[in-house]
């Protein structure tokens, strides 16, 4: 993998202390590697936008988890997915996730995972431009945020763009993209889109509870983003259709 050699902060978080060759074991686990791999594109990408525009980008931390994690957003089971938290400024990812998603969802591959990452990372950029804020500021107010044109969609949505903005400029640095790579990174993000995720638990599909946006509209905003490369093409909160 073309992305190999980089490295990103990476913190791990076991569920039990482990010995010596344990931890040399994670170490040289290739799945981590991969993670900390991409976590570092992005530091090198988003540190790059950020200084053409005379900003310095702060990057998060990783933590990769197994089972169950502590985090400053409170405990969190493997069952919610990769998540970031803006109070530690910390991606959260459990490597179990990606299994899941080959297994479950029709997703996987390198870089459906890389997809999944860069997504958490677009969250720690709404935490520097201040979309978190004005969107948790909503929520305290007693405005409904949720829905299928509501705030909460419309954050995750923009995550989406973000991380199609970081595919745009590490192709533009790597030409690690293959033929179908794009393919099967919208196909991850139609498997985890509300739509798909609520027909397969519920046998039907309730806008009124969408937080994320639907697979068609995961798949426009990464588009988006992958296509135009800026960060001024993911303003979903000022989109009258997303």
């Amino acid at each position: 993998n073309m992305l190999a050699g980089q490295q990103g902060q990476t913190t791990t978080s076991a569920s039990a202390p482990s010995t010596p060759e344990e931890e040399a074991a994670r170490a040289n686990d290739p799945r981590r590697q991969f993670v900390a791999a991409i976590l570092g594109d992005t530091e090198d990408v988003w540190s790059a936008v950020f200084q053409a525009s005379g900003q310095t980008y702060p990057n998060p931390t990783l933590v990769l988890f197994e089972g169950a994690v502590d985090s400053a957003c409170g405990q969190a089971s493997s069952a919610v997915g990769p998540f970031y938290c803006p109070a530690d400024q910390q991606v959260y990812i459990d490597l179990a996730f990606f299994d899941e998603m080959q297994r479950r969802l029709g997703g996987g591959g390198d870089f459906a995972e890389a997809y999944v990452i860069a997504h958490e990372v677009g969250h720690h950029l709404q935490t520097l431009t201040g979309v978190s804020r004005r969107v948790n500021e909503a929520r305290r107010r007693g405005e409904n945020v949720e829905g299928d044109n509501g705030m909460l969609v419309r954050q995750e949505l923009q995550a989406d763009c973000y991380a199609g903005v970081w595919a745009h400029h590490a192709q533009a640095r790597h030409q690690w993209l293959e033929a179908g790579d794009i393919e099967e990174a919208l196909n991850t993000a139609s498997a985890i889109g509300d739509d798909r995720l609520q027909k397969q638990s519920r046998g039907q599909v309730v806008p009124d509870a969408f937080t994320h946006g639907t697979s068609a509209q995961r798949v426009r905003w990464f588009t988006t983003g992958f296509q135009s490369g800026q960060l001024q093409a993911c303003d979903t909160f000022a989109a009258a259709r997303l």
